[in-house]
């Protein structure tokens, strides 16, 4: 069998976006991929489906999870042959292939290392000994020529390499599909990644799928807590004895003298190569000893490049970096140290202020748990759990997400009162049992214990002879007769998430409590409208999934909302509010929606929800979540937010944001300069006058006039008066002055360097689009952020101009070539800035020199300084020290916006 039988065809019609993928099918597939990305529920299993029925070839399916696996058979039968039963070409065990094989990443790299897996019960059999070879002999010998690959980033390294190598052997064509690019991972994790599935050849949009009724109106709340009084115990014994530890190490006179005697400190014109290719550990180096309170001396100001420069306070942060090349640098700086190094490697690691030879004062996995696992987050469940069964009623359709079980929490007692100090489905369980929060509406689903109120039983029952099993077995809880426990053993085990989530959608259960990992991915319950995610563990990827679970539609439900809850333990004693916030607003850059004011766009982000810059005390956090709740209450407003603001835009395009270092109005702050800086100079001549003829008259009134006999007197004193005037005012209004050349309009500038960007892309044929089709487009908020972004070509060019973008206007940081910008203002007033050329351009001389020539002609006059030489790497430091992006507040960042 080579090819599929004939008449093999789809059930419904196709929807647009996929309609429009299947048309260009043969443009994108020439360079022997296709790469699709899209949400959760837009039908990426469905359309991988019909593209391998093009290609029409023996075919392997990889999937992240037995759920998924089991859910492409399932959509391939149902939706495509419109059979009961899995025919005998497709198999779910790589060991034995098919003409159509279904397995996971783990089952295949078991497979292909003689491995025993317990997930993949399937091909875990005795006798079945193949090696790699033989299994990508046994795969050529099929024809296997298409892989599909299905979310091909949830792979641990080995499994990358087991891919990576069958790859190699078959040389097929890869279909890759995935809702979330793992766009929180390091740049050498993203390469792998694209070089794995192909470069993105279209993505599909959140906004264009709700446009297009395929996904329904959704929003992102978040509710906060403030951890237990037994958590901030511990948090406030870590932190004072970080800062006691921070303290010591400073007064470590063992480790002062280290650095004072080391070769690069006592002779720095000696040491410049190794200074300017080490510059961090340099600049810690003076901020300590600085810090410490010995003098600098003025050979290390020469060698940074500026007398003038502010030495920074020194900090954790520059202690880490000092700490880091004490520790673990060029043993030879530091002769006859090791015992003591050895000592406070050991005292940091005790203290939890290193990990994995990580040093940080800052972060601490175990400080890190105690707030995403706050028992905090109980309450916030209970608080969202009540809000929305009372606005909802026998609508409600709730799931709550959680990583473990806590079997523990299930006592055979009579009473449970165990103390909830864990979070996991049978503490949230008990939680909302024992406050009558859903009382009768509750269940739990998981791989291994499902629970169901005794009024659902017999929905239940009726789901399982409806799947063709006989009556099941039930044990009432022994501390709450309102529930059962299911008993679940031989086929009913295979067939109870299904079973149950009948019962769900039908109402008699309407708060479902599970694990992410059963119910996170490849679960399918259209009818939730509620989500609370009580998941701490797992990155960015697995979040958009389970996310994905509440923003599907659901048929006959044309009304359908879904409300998607986090949950947030703030840390008080920290300024950024904690690891577990830091950890939502990484999240949040991969979540498209809809900002909580009325006339915001849709973007990404957590800025869209309006969250206060302080959350320290109760009060704050509780206005805050009453202030969510209420929002949350009105679900017609959300729906019409979504239809305003999908108006405001006609595709989602990603964008460079170039902040405005200052939180008050960008136009006026900048008037505000220019008028002060005119104020504080009309303010010098009208203090000397006034103190002119004051004194004037009081010499005058008391008859001291007679001292100042000539004209010469008379201008001598008002020469005085001015002097003290301009002491008194002068320096303001330079500073005032200096203000505004800083915070000029700098809208026009970065839509300059974008198009002398672009003209140098297009000219080296980095950029490949007939330049006629391109535009460079900016635009400003009301804060005076600058957005510039890419308009046309395809997605690899525009993604290659926000990061040279992206790398021209932040921070200078190792760049081979660094261009100096030039600027005049009224023909006396000189300004100089630093901006890297882009790796992309770096590489070769003659592309920098042609960047050059463009940013002369578009954007002004620059220089262009080559920084891998010994002078190039004294001025690359003064670069860093002195450009424009280090003085802004904020980073530039990426940022996705409906336009």
């Amino acid at each position: 069998m080579m090819t599929f039988p004939v008449g093999i065809k789809f059930k419904y019609g196709w929807r647009k976006y996929q309609a429009r993928v299947l048309k260009e099918l043969d443009n994108y597939l020439s360079n022997g991929s296709l790469h699709v990305v899209a949400p959760p529920g837009s039908g990426k299993t469905v359309l991988g489906l019909e593209v391998m029925l093009r290609l029409n070839r023996p075919t392997l399916i990889l999937a992240p999870s037995l759920a998924i696996r089991d859910q492409w058979i399932d959509r391939f039968c149902e939706l495509f042959l419109q059979v009961n039963r899995k025919p005998e070409w497709i198999s779910c065990d790589v060991r034995r292939p098919a003409f159509m094989t279904v397995c996971t990443y783990q089952g295949l790299h078991a497979a292909c290392n003689n491995l025993d897996d317990d997930e993949e019960g399937t091909i875990a059999k005795k006798g079945v000994m193949l090696t790699p070879r033989k299994i990508a002999n046994e795969l050529k010998s099929l024809g296997v020529k298409t892989v599909i690959l299905d979310e091909a980033h949830h792979l641990k390294n080995e499994w990358w390499n087991t891919l990576d190598w069958l790859k190699r052997q078959l040389s097929p064509t890869i279909v890759g599909l995935t809702a979330t690019p793992p766009y929180d991972v390091t740049i050498a994790e993203w390469q792998r990644y694209i070089e794995l599935n192909g470069t993105v050849d279209t993505e599909i949009t959140v906004p264009e799928l709700i446009l297009e009724g395929d996904l329904c109106p959704h929003q992102d709340y978040v509710y906060f807590s403030l951890p237990s009084p037994e958590e901030y115990d511990r948090i406030n014994a870590f932190r004072a004895d970080i800062d006691k530890l921070f303290r010591e190490i400073k007064e470590d006179p063992v480790f002062v003298e280290a650095i004072s005697t080391t070769p690069v400190w006592v002779d720095p014109l000696s040491h410049l190569e190794w200074i300017f290719g080490n510059m961090s550990f340099y600049s810690a180096m003076l901020i300590f000893m600085h810090g410490v309170g010995k003098e600098v001396l003025p050979v290390h100001f020469e060698v940074i490049g500026s007398k003038t420069v502010r030495v920074p306070p020194l900090d954790y942060a520059w202690m880490e970096v000092l700490l880091d090349f004490y520790l673990h640098g060029d043993k030879a700086f530091f002769p006859g140290r090791e015992e003591h190094q050895e000592a406070l490697e050991n005292k940091l690691a005790r203290r939890g202020a290193t990990e994995r030879k990580q040093i940080n004062f800052r972060y601490n996995s175990r400080l890190m748990k105690t707030l995403t696992a706050s028992v905090s987050k109980l309450n916030s469940i209970a608080e969202i759990v009540r809000f929305e069964s009372s606005r909802l009623e026998d609508r409600l359709r709730l799931v709550i997400l959680t990583d473990y079980i806590r079997k523990e929490y299930m006592t055979s007692t009579a009473v449970n009162d165990m103390p909830l100090d864990r979070m996991g489905v049978f503490s949230v369980f008990e939680k909302l049992r024992r406050e009558k929060i859903g009382e009768g509406q509750i269940g739990i689903l998981t791989g291994s214990v499902v629970i169901v109120p005794v009024a659902a039983l017999s929905v239940l029952e009726g789901s399982v002879r409806d799947t063709g099993l006989d009556k099941v077995s039930t044990r009432p809880l022994p501390y709450d007769a309102a529930y059962v426990e299911i008993g679940l053993s031989g086929a009913l085990k295979d067939e109870i998430t299904r079973i149950v989530t009948r019962v769900f959608e039908a109402g008699a259960i309407r708060i479902l409590i599970g694990t992410k990992s059963l119910l996170g991915e490849g679960w399918d319950a259209p009818c939730i409208n509620t989500l609370v995610l009580a998941s701490f563990v797992g990155s960015f990827v697995s979040s958009n999934q389970m996310r994905g679970r509440a923003i599907r539609v659901e048929k006959g439900n044309d009304e359908k909302t879904g409300n998607i809850w986090h949950l947030v333990c703030v840390d008080s004693t920290s300024p950024t509010g904690g690891d577990d916030l830091e950890l939502l607003r990484r999240r949040f850059r991969g979540f498209i929606g809809i900002p909580s004011r009325a006339d915001g766009t849709i973007e990404n982000g957590v800025r869209r929800l309006d969250i206060p810059a302080s959350l320290c005390d109760r009060e704050t956090i509780d206005r805050k979540n009453d202030d969510t709740l209420k929002e949350a209450a009105s679900r017609d407003s959300l729906r019409r937010r979504w239809e305003n603001g999908l108006k405001q835009g006609v595709n989602l395009v990603e964008e460079i944001k170039v902040p405005f270092g200052e939180e008050r109005e960008y136009r006026p702050l900048k008037r505000l300069y220019l008028r002060h800086t005119l104020a504080y100079l009309f303010a010098e001549i009208a203090f000397a006058a006034s103190i002119f003829w004051n004194g004037l008259w009081e010499a005058i009134i008391r008859g001291q006039f007679r001292h100042l006999r000539t004209s010469s007197d008379w201008w001598l004193a008002l020469l005085t008066v001015s002097v003290v005037g301009f002491c008194t005012f002068g320096y303001k209004g330079i500073k005032a002055f200096r203000l505004y050349l800083k915070y000029r309009d700098i809208s026009k500038d970065v839509r300059q360097i974008g198009v002398a960007l672009l003209d140098t892309l297009a000219g080296e044929r980095i950029v490949t689009t007939d330049r006629n089709l391109l535009s460079v487009q900016t635009f400003n908020d009301g804060s005076g952020a600058v957005y510039c972004h890419l308009q046309g070509g395809s997605t690899y060019e525009k993604s290659v101009f926000i990061n040279a973008m992206q790398e021209i206007i932040g921070p200078v940081d190792n760049p081979r070539y660094v261009m100096i910008r030039e600027s005049v203002l009224w023909h006396h007033f000189k300004q100089e800035d630093f901006h890297a050329v882009p790796e992309v351009l770096g590489r070769k001389k003659s592309s920098a020199e042609s960047f050059k020539w463009n940013w002369e002609k578009k954007v002004g006059p620059c220089r262009l300084v080559f920084t891998r030489t010994l002078e190039g790497r004294k001025f690359l430091l003064h670069c860093r020290m002195n450009s424009l992006a280090t003085r802004l507040s904020d980073d530039v960042e990426r940022v996705n916006i409906w336009r």
